[in-house]
């Protein structure tokens, strides 16, 4: 008894079958799995950001805490937003928004802290510590979403530039 392939890339294993078939599938897939990965240990690192400045400096760090939280969320979902915008585009179209959506990301965060710096309703080091703590969880489990998501190295297709 033999198996027929279902088409080309099922050599009846059924291994290749939830594999991205264009560039742009395969960012949205990545975009997908950065998201699921992120949303909980980030969720954990926020709350724990809000309880240390709470506990440490009172109201001022609640809300320091937050307004930081606040913004790296903000930076990380614009992340996914900026992926999902340009997944259809050609690919170095594609990897030219992805480093300069980087380095705005991290030019916003920077203006943000030193026009928040001198700011006196809520705790400076608390909105730094906890937003450093969400970006690069944020960035942490983004690694981890790229290693673990099943994409193709090198997609060949004639429809896809």
């Amino acid at each position: 008894m033999t198996h027929e392939p279902k088409d080309e890339s099922d050599l009846g294993l059924g291994l290749l079958a939830d594999m991205p078939k264009t560039h742009a599938e395969s960012v949205l897939k990545l975009a997908d799995a950065m998201w699921r990965t992120a949303l909980w240990p980030v969720l954990a690192v926020v709350v724990a950001g809000i309880t240390v400045a709470t506990l440490f400096a009172g109201v001022e760090g609640t809300l320091g805490a937050l307004v930081g939280a606040a913004v790296a969320v903000a930076s990380s979902l614009a992340t996914l937003w900026l992926m999902r915008k340009t997944a259809a585009m050609n690919v170095m179209l594609v990897m030219a928004a992805a480093l300069g959506g980087f380095m705005a990301k991290m030019l916003i965060l920077l203006v943000v802290m030193l026009l928040l710096r001198d700011v006196t309703v809520f705790h400076t080091e608390s909105l730094a510590y906890t937003m450093l703590a969400v970006v690069l969880t944020w960035a942490a489990m983004d690694a981890v979403a790229f290693r673990r998501t099943k994409i193709p190295t090198l997609i060949i297709n004639s429809d896809d530039q």
